[in-house]
């Protein structure tokens, strides 16, 4: 079997075209979640505990060629020149935005997981009038 055959097989196979529609879905719910961490999550929280913004947080481990003030923005500090900047506070903003993220994706997980058990449970419809009546006689036949 030549290569670009084999390479032929390999990306028309149901499982690549899976895995494609997968990445393309994807990314369209990344958005849905992001939007709902955005634009629905963080405003209660920034309403009950104030806008959790931690990005300016950071220890300067050396000084550069001019010192760093007290209270100077992360985006200043790292103007100077020669400065050793441990900046963590965007690390834990992006942890909470994480955390908050995994948690939406928990719960509508466990939601599509609720309705596909209930849609389980569902009894089976009975047979209709016609495969009953089709029973009854094939029952009369079998007696005769």
């Amino acid at each position: 079997m030549g290569f670009v055959k084999e390479f032929k097989e390999f990306a028309i196979k149901g499982n690549v075209m899976d895995l494609a529609v997968g990445v393309i879905i994807g990314g369209a719910f990344g958005k849905i979640v992001d939007s709902i961490v955005n634009d629905l999550l963080m405003p209660i929280i920034a309403a009950i505990i104030g806008k959790p913004d931690f990005s300016n947080l950071y220890v300067v481990l050396k000084q550069g060629d001019a010192p760093i003030a007290a209270g100077t923005s992360l985006e200043e500090a790292r103007k100077v020149a020669n400065a050793v900047i441990f900046a963590y506070g965007n690390f834990i903003t992006v942890a909470i935005n994480f955390l908050l993220l995994a948690f939406c994706v928990f719960i509508l997980i466990k939601g599509i997981n609720k309705m596909k058990k209930k849609q389980e449970e569902a009894p089976a419809p009975g047979p209709s009038s016609t495969d009953q009546l089709l029973m009854q006689i094939r029952d009369e036949l079998k007696n005769k």
